[in-house]
């Protein structure tokens, strides 16, 4: 891809940008990445009222990631993942979902799946994605969801070791009932690292970035 290449990410958590980016950069060295947040569309998702707004605000976010200079565009959270198209239909680039090339993995890896989210925001959407992509790969795997709680309040306070610990002990347990475990938020990364199971433990930022550099390429 040339030098010089722009492309944007997407967010809805500010933990989630520099994470990010670090995969970017080792994976895209040559590539400018533009970032853009509304750390309250997770919150409004939420709210009968406000989650109307937020298909429209992921518009007038790629539009400016375009104006921008954009060639393609990577939604960093989940729960906004089932925009992509629609969106991408609106602003004329293409957009990527973080999430789909580790939906691919799982279902290429097991029958039964195990997602682990922090909000049920999110929970949903991963869970539709992979039956999607099951579908697409003529696969039907038994696909089980469970929220950790407390970890998101946890990490939105600032206190990552808790969110880690709990995020942890539910793989562990998730792990001994399943073939894989699907961690739907990028920001549960890091708990990854923090338990030892038996079964392969999927996370979406790494593929995810992985995707949009065969894409730009």
């Amino acid at each position: 891809m040339p030098q010089g290449t722009r492309v944007a990410l997407l967010h809805t958590g500010a933990v989630v940008i520099p994470m990010a980016g670090e995969f970017v950069t080792r994976e895209l060295p040559d590539v400018t990445a533009i970032n853009y947040l509304d750390d309250r569309i997770v919150a409004d998702l939420g709210d009968p009222e406000l989650a109307p707004t937020v298909p429209g605000r992921i518009v007038e976010l790629a539009r400016a990631a375009v104006e921008a200079g954009a060639e393609a565009i990577l939604l960093t959270c989940s729960s906004i993942s089932e925009l992509a198209a629609t969106t991408a239909e609106q602003v004329g680039v293409p957009i990527l979902r973080i999430d789909e090339a580790m939906a691919d993995e799982a279902v290429a890896t097991g029958e039964r799946i195990a997602v682990l989210a922090t909000l049920a925001t999110t929970s949903g959407p991963t869970t539709r994605l992979i039956e999607e992509r099951a579908r697409l790969a003529g696969r039907t795997p038994s696909i089980t969801s469970v929220v950790v709680d407390g970890a998101f309040a946890a990490v939105a306070s600032g206190d990552r070791a808790t969110h880690d610990r709990l995020v942890a002990a539910a793989i562990a347990q998730a792990a001994s009932d399943a073939d894989v475990v699907v961690l739907a938020q990028a920001s549960m990364a890091s708990a990854a690292g923090a338990v030892d199971v038996d079964v392969p433990v999927l996370t979406s930022l790494e593929s995810g970035v992985t995707r949009l550099r065969s894409l730009l390429a």
